[in-house]
């Protein structure tokens, strides 16, 4: 869904099915790893197009219809990496940043009105995500990642539960949720680095 066409393609499939949408997970997303002065622009253009624009798009259309209706419960796959700059992963942390941002605004926004916007925070999480983002090279590509189920299961339990976030994943990556929490975020910088370097696993 790069393309705003596919937005409203994806969106008019919902409408023609005649039902309302209770539930949405907004869950695109792609990534790129590397140096952002040797990374191709095309694919980090692409980051933002995917996790942020068509994001944003589609949320508009399912949350607009939702407040009409009074009832709906939307949960946005933000990522740990909302919480931490992103060194050798510069745009894609940011992208996940601006989303944890939005998630949380509009949430603010939507209270009272029987809609809930539900963050979902995962940790390195066993995908092809890092393979497509041509990470295998690095310590967090080559490393062992949380189970994609055990990570859906936490975040559906969230958004059923209307809960704001959830740091989703193995007790590991909850630790180091807390732990950016007080982090200051040079430390974090740092520990990015180390993890997403090329040739680093």
């Amino acid at each position: 869904m790069r393309q705003r066409q596919g937005v409203e393609e994806v969106w008019a499939a919902v409408v023609a099915s005649g039902r309302p949408l209770s539930i949405a997970a907004l869950n695109a997303g792609v990534g790129q790893g590397g140096p952002f002065v040797e990374t191709n622009i095309e694919a980090e253009q692409a980051i933002i197009d995917v996790n942020i624009t068509s994001t944003v798009r589609l949320a508009k259309h399912v949350l607009q219809d939702m407040t009409r209706r009074g009832e709906g419960r939307v949960l946005i796959t933000s990522s740990i990496a909302s919480t931490m700059p992103g060194t050798y992963q510069a745009v894609y942390n940011a992208s996940k940043s601006f989303l944890q941002s939005f998630a949380e605004a509009v949430r603010e926004e939507l209270d009272g009105t029987g809609v809930t916007v539900t963050s979902l925070m995962p940790g390195p999480t066993e995908t092809d995500f890092f393979h497509r983002a041509d990470m295998d090279d690095t310590k967090v590509g080559a490393s062992k990642k949380d189970d994609p189920a055990q990570v859906a299961e936490q975040g559906i339990k969230a958004l059923l539960d209307g809960d704001e976030k959830v740091v989703a994943g193995s007790l590991k990556t909850k630790a180091q949720g807390i732990a950016n929490d007080v982090l200051p975020d040079s430390l974090k910088a740092k520990a990015h680095k180390k993890m997403a370097e090329p040739g680093s696993a």
